[in-house]
């Protein structure tokens, strides 16, 4: 079955199930109503109707099946057609004692043993002694076949130290693979396999920007070990922004899921109904180190823009204005003399020499008392940016990842501790790597 098909296919059972509930509630009663006339429900013209008793259950264990055995061939279809483009990846890497904490899983026990409560963790009032700081381990992660040249997508958190780096298929075809390279503030990857040495199926690539809450979410992955497993569940957030994990940068636009991601799904895809990527599977929020049902992926339409560069060899740059700050709050709104409901980013620091401090971007007074709501609250208020609102500090991340790149000029419109408004203009550089960001960039 082609992949057109197929979301044909799988889109239309999807409409079944939705037609076989109006139907069966339109039964229900035993009899087929005709529009009401003189706010009274006419029977239509039919031979009398068996008792309700008597008709009730034939009619519901009829369209219940019909339902259930639609709702499963969707889901079924749906694996069977996108497993073989998914891929278990196993590394051999240097494991760092607080790697996997920052994605929200547990570390790993030296002795091979499950560690659900994560007790035995260095800092913990459990710790083992024996558990080093750091150490090698064998570690799994999923992927997706991306082209038929062998290019394979995953976190960069899966490949990110790896000596070696592994590939198995759905149908046990394993093959070496190489890191072709990677943008560790996206969390993307990049691996190559030898194409000749298995065939290879490049997954449907989705639309991210569409995505609306409350949509369909499936994830395939790998979860503690166990391969090639699906889940499903919800869109239950859009435009959420997370911080990478690996750099002090943030990822905008992360769809949010409460489909089961676990330990081993980082990497894999998070798919739509039609069988098509949305979203990277890559952290989730948890007290456990397991599912809590509030799980992150890196929208698919980033990773558009990331995998060519990779691909041909290139380091992905990102626009950089240099600051750090938060979303204007009503209370410093009020204290900056605002209308409460007023919305901007509050610049809180300015990064020396940086494209926003050569352009005259002011952030908080360091000569005010640091626990004073005067040294709290000061700093430029940035409202919008080439004319586009900016309601929080989210939509201006959001705004120079998606629609700037290093070496444009952007109007910035502000409004000084005074409450002066400019608008300043201002060269946008490149995002620095992670050896040299200061923790409180954006």
């Amino acid at each position: 079955m082609t992949n057109k098909n197929h979301s044909t296919y799988i889109a239309m059972s999807i409409s079944v199930v939705a037609m076989l509930f109006v139907i069966g509630g339109a039964f229900v009663g035993g009899r087929l109503l005709a529009p009401t006339v003189n706010g009274e429900a006419k029977a239509a013209e039919m031979p009398p109707a068996q008792p309700v008793e008597a008709a009730r259950p034939a009619l519901q264990t009829s369209s219940s099946t019909d339902v259930l055995a639609a709702f499963e061939d969707a889901f079924t279809n749906l694996y069977r057609d996108t497993v073989p483009s998914v891929v278990n990846i196993r590394v051999t890497k240097r494991i760092d004692a607080t790697d996997l904490q920052r994605f929200g899983f547990p570390l790993p026990n030296p002795h091979g043993e499950e560690n659900p409560d994560n007790k035995d963790t260095p800092g913990s009032e459990d710790n083992n002694e024996d558990t080093p700081e750091e150490f090698f381990n064998e570690g799994s992660g999923s992927g997706f076949v991306w082209d038929n040249e062998g290019h394979i997508v995953t976190n960069h958190h899966v490949v990110d130290g790896a000596t070696t780096i592994e590939v198995i298929f759905s149908d046990d075809t394993r093959v070496p693979a190489e890191l072709v390279g990677s943008d560790p503030d996206g969390d993307v990857a990049v691996i190559k396999v030898d194409p000749s040495a298995v065939s290879l199926k490049p997954i449907a690539i989705g639309d991210s920007e569409a995505l609306e809450v409350g949509q369909l979410a499936i994830a395939i992955g790998n979860p503690f070990g166990q391969d090639f497993t699906l889940t499903t569940g919800i869109v239950s957030g859009v435009g959420r922004t997370i911080r990478s994990g690996n750099t002090q940068f943030s990822i905008p636009e992360v769809i949010q899921t409460d489909a089961a991601i676990n330990p081993g799904n980082s990497g894999g895809p998070l798919l739509n109904r039609q069988g098509e990527v949305i979203g990277i599977n890559t952290q989730i929020i948890s007290m456990t180190g397991s599912n809590s049902g509030v799980g992150f992926a890196v929208p698919i339409n980033i990773a558009k823009r990331i995998v060519p560069v990779i691909i041909q060899g290139d380091e992905y740059e990102y626009a950089w204005l240099g600051i750090s700050g938060n979303s204007l709050t009503s209370e410093a709104a009020e204290f900056r003399h605002l209308d409460a409901d007023f919305r901007g980013a509050l610049v809180a620091e300015v990064t020396e020499d940086g494209p926003a401090a050569q352009a005259g971007l002011q952030g908080r007074d360091e000569a005010l008392n640091a626990s004073s709501e005067d040294f709290l609250f000061s700093g430029d208020i940035i409202t919008s940016i080439n004319g586009e609102p900016i309601n929080d500090m989210n939509d201006l991340i959001t705004y120079l990842v998606e629609e700037t790149q290093p070496g444009d000029v952007v109007t910035l419109d502000i409004i000084h501790d005074d409450g002066s408004q400019e608008s300043i203009k201002v060269t946008l550089g490149v995002r620095p790597s992670l050896s040299i960001v200061p923790e409180i960039d954006k």
